[in-house]
């Protein structure tokens, strides 16, 4: 391998830590093996709650970063049903709650369909879209206000795996185009279902031809590393 002329792969992200951060402790781990910083990068932000798939470009390949973006992306999350969080997702405390009686399986697929294909959906607040230059969750844990454009978006196929009436609990597997968040889906499929909704679990288990199992294992990059032939 040769991390200057350049090298892709993946790494699983574990729960909890940051894209950056995971990127940065690569990195660190990297440079130290082979004796200089590597230039390196990754190819599509996961929320530090989420898991899996994170590509990383190294070296020339870095340049590879923004088609790499755009390749199809799979997920599996969870969603409680009944409730909504400021972040959509579990980062911050239920904020309200909504009945829950009247949803039925067939009422989750049928508003879980009207999600595919070509959609408009406005990111959340707490995200890294920028307003102004500033990272929009920045501007929220100040204290300030923001509103955020809906983006164009696309949704290939979104399959209900597995609902549960008592705990009001659902799992999805949604495949998805670029620029797409599952924490605005959960947010707009509780609001189709006339009450609410937030991500509980969400793993990223593939981006194009990369499936998780693929992956190397966050903890185990030292290993990984020592294990390659390494140009240096």
């Amino acid at each position: 391998m040769n991390f200057k002329t350049g090298e892709i792969f993946g790494i699983d992200k574990p729960y909890g830590k940051s894209s950056f951060g995971a990127l940065a402790h690569v990195r660190y781990v990297l440079s130290k093996h082979v004796g200089y910083k590597v230039k390196i990068g990754h190819a599509g932000t996961l929320d530090p709650l989420a898991t899996g798939v994170l590509i990383l470009c190294t070296g020339k390949c870095t340049k590879q970063i923004e088609q790499l973006q755009s390749h199809t992306k799979e997920y599996t999350a969870t969603l409680q049903l009944g409730a909504t969080t400021v972040s959509y997702d579990m980062e911050h405390p239920v904020n309200e709650t909504f009945p829950t009686e009247h949803i039925t399986r067939e009422l989750i697929e049928q508003k879980l369909a009207g999600f595919v294909g070509d959609i408009q959906q406005v990111p959340p607040t707490y995200s890294a879209c920028k307003v102004n230059g500033d990272r929009a969750y920045a501007l929220r844990r100040a204290g300030e206000e923001v509103r955020l454009q809906p983006k164009n978006v696309h949704i290939d196929e979104i399959m209900l795996t597995d609902f549960d009436p008592i705990k009001m609990q659902v799992s999805i597997r949604v495949v998805c185009g670029k620029g797409t968040y599952i924490r605005a889906l959960a947010r707009d499929l509780g609001r189709a279902l006339q009450s609410g909704a937030y991500l509980t679990a969400l793993r990223r288990t593939r981006v194009g031809e990369i499936k998780a199992e693929d992956c190397i294992d966050f903890d185990h990059i030292q290993e990984w590393i020592e294990q390659q032939e390494i140009e240096k």
